[in-house]
């Protein structure tokens, strides 16, 4: 069975950091796209980044980019968001997914993505301000 289990959130003042973790099984990431999504209280769902193992591919939303780091530990099949220089709107339910695609692209985290094959339960982050 696919599984994805996202861990590490929490509550974290703003400019603080927290790394997240999904830890996958029943499937390799060298076959596989894993991303991250959020979804905030009463916002859509948003792609935050996405990594393909294949080609060492990231991409990541704009909003994002230069605070968030994506990364990948196949020895423990698990993928990490790093998340730095966090503020209130980084608060969310964040969700690991899957995609039986080799390549990550630039659709994944651009608005609500619906390609993804498997979704993990989320973690909570709160930053406050």
């Amino acid at each position: 069975d696919v599984q994805l289990q996202a861990s590490g959130g929490g509550l974290v003042q703003a400019g603080g950091s927290l790394r997240l973790s999904c830890e996958v099984s029943g499937f390799s990431l060298d076959d596989y796209v894993i991303a991250w999504f959020r979804q905030a209280p009463g916002k859509e769902r948003e792609g935050v980044s996405c990594i393909s193992r294949s080609n060492g591919g990231t991409y990541y939303a704009d909003s994002v980019k230069g605070r968030f780091t994506i990364s990948s530990d196949n020895a423990k099949n698990t993928v990490f968001l790093q998340m730095n220089s966090l503020n209130a709107e980084d608060t969310a339910v964040y969700y690991c997914a899957a995609e039986d695609y080799p390549l990550c692209h630039p659709a994944v985290v651009h608005g609500n993505y619906n390609g993804m094959d498997y979704w993990g339960k989320g973690t909570l982050v709160t930053v406050s301000s």
